[in-house]
């Protein structure tokens, strides 16, 4: 079965047990209470916020039009499946959950971003279906002014255009350098003639064919290999990886996807054009502002009035999805409307922000590898919902084995002394006797 995250962390403020179930959650190990009572929030998680900016003083929604979105880490964590932990339906004790940390960072603060933000915890296929569907409609509108402005010129060239001052289309292009986009739109139109493949096809993950073998094994070796994103370099990237099963949560490590992809002319490569562009390494994904499309001519289009500022279609999306922890960030767009019937959405989130806050920090810690699973230095990896040992932890066992060491050594020394001694006086004794 497979899991979607978009249920676990909702966003909006986790509703408590009687609301209505939603599977929304990764299901921690029972190892203590607050992995218990963290399970049992999540559980019962659902959305109940909207981004309606007509009723944004009556409902308590929020305005995020100062916010930006920028990429913090991509990580699997692996837990227990099931609702007890008891196995999900194929009976596997351990599923793989695939999540996306980002911010809302205050615009033109992406670089430092410390202070008056939101962090978020979202599935990472939600996360990267938002973010490039985002990217693919830029690129869309980019290519079209590109194109526009390629013929203008070209036109005006050749004596056909009209004046820059005639074409209401003409601010468009003050911009635009046409000689280079026209010849990266052209390499995205061409790309699969090129041979080369959209790395977002693989957002979800499915099943890879091997067609240089003509069956539907891959490398003719039995075995059916399965392709989807996976997070890579510690989390600071996304890229597609070869797992062995359906649900892409066990990696095939010596396997690379390249030599798995064909086309109807062969051998075929992977562009992440897109998918780069939703893990910049300092920058933002996004403005949380909605552009308008004619916003470099709206004086003329609306005749000087400021038309109000709305929300972009991602980060509603993105926000609503997410689990949240905002307020000991200082997110100051984040507005409570308490109605004290104990059912607000605002109410439940700043209710269970601590318990959500503190997951994620424990997805972020750096204590998982990129398979899911615990990974201890130097020693052997354990999986699914232990407690890291601290620093303090280990020092203090460190210090107990070696005084325990030097006690026993301690303690051998002082009985061969005693040994030796009474041997000694008895010795003594006998030949006074004598």
């Amino acid at each position: 079965m497979k899991l979607s995250l978009i249920s676990f962390l909702a966003a909006t403020g986790y509703a408590t047990a009687s609301s209505s179930s939603n599977p929304f959650a990764p299901k921690v190990s029972a190892n203590n209470a607050e992995s218990a009572y963290t399970a049992k929030l999540v559980r019962g998680a659902k959305v109940m916020r909207s981004l309606d900016g007509q009723q944004q003083e009556d409902d308590g929604e929020i305005d995020l039009t100062n916010y930006s979105i920028k990429f913090e880490k991509c990580q699997f964590v692996k837990e227990f499946a099931g609702e007890e932990g008891d196995g999900g339906e194929d009976g596997n004790f351990l599923q793989t959950k695939r999540f996306v940390i980002f911010r809302l960072c205050p615009n033109n603060s992406c670089k430092s971003c410390n202070y008056d933000f939101g962090e978020y915890l979202i599935d990472l296929e939600t996360y990267l279906q938002a973010t490039t569907e985002f990217v693919e409609e830029k690129q869309e509108a980019m290519c079209e002014t590109c194109n526009d402005c390629y013929d203008m010129a070209y036109n005006q060239n050749n004596g056909d255009g009209d004046e820059d001052g005639d074409n209401e289309d003409a601010y468009k292009c003050q911009n635009i350098d046409t000689s280079s986009c026209y010849e990266e739109c052209q390499n995205i139109e061409n790309m699969e003639d090129n041979g080369y493949l959209d790395a977002s096809e693989f957002i979800e993950c499915q099943a890879l064919e091997n067609n240089n073998n003509n069956n539907n094994n891959n490398n003719g070796n039995g075995v059916q290999y399965y392709a989807g994103a996976m997070c890579a370099s510690s989390g600071s990237r996304i890229k597609v990886g070869v797992f062995t099963d359906e649900e892409c949560s066990t990696l095939a490590e010596d396997m690379d996807v390249e030599s798995m992809l064909y086309g109807d002319n062969g051998a075929m490569k992977l562009s992440y054009h897109k998918m780069k562009a939703v893990f910049p390494e300092s920058d933002c994904v996004a403005s949380c502002l909605q552009e308008d499309e004619d916003d470099g001519n709206q004086d003329n289009n609306n005749n000087g009035e400021q038309q109000a500022a709305e929300t972009a279609e991602i980060c509603q999306t993105l926000y609503e999805a997410a689990g949240k922890c905002e307020s000991i960030h200082g997110f100051s767009a984040m507005k409570y409307y308490n109605n004290n019937d104990g059912n607000n959405a605002y109410y439940n989130q700043v209710r269970n922000e601590e318990a959500v806050c503190n997951y994620m920090s424990n997805v972020a810690s750096g204590i998982y590898d990129m398979s899911g699973e615990i990974s201890i230095v130097g020693g052997r990896s354990i999986t699914g919902g232990g407690v890291a040992t601290t620093g303090g932890q280990k020092f203090a066992l460190t210090f107990f084995i070696l005084g325990s060491i030097g006690l026993a050594g301690y303690a051998a020394m002082l009985h061969q002394q005693l040994t030796k001694g009474a041997k000694s006086t008895l010795a003594q004794q006998g030949g006074a006797m004598a």
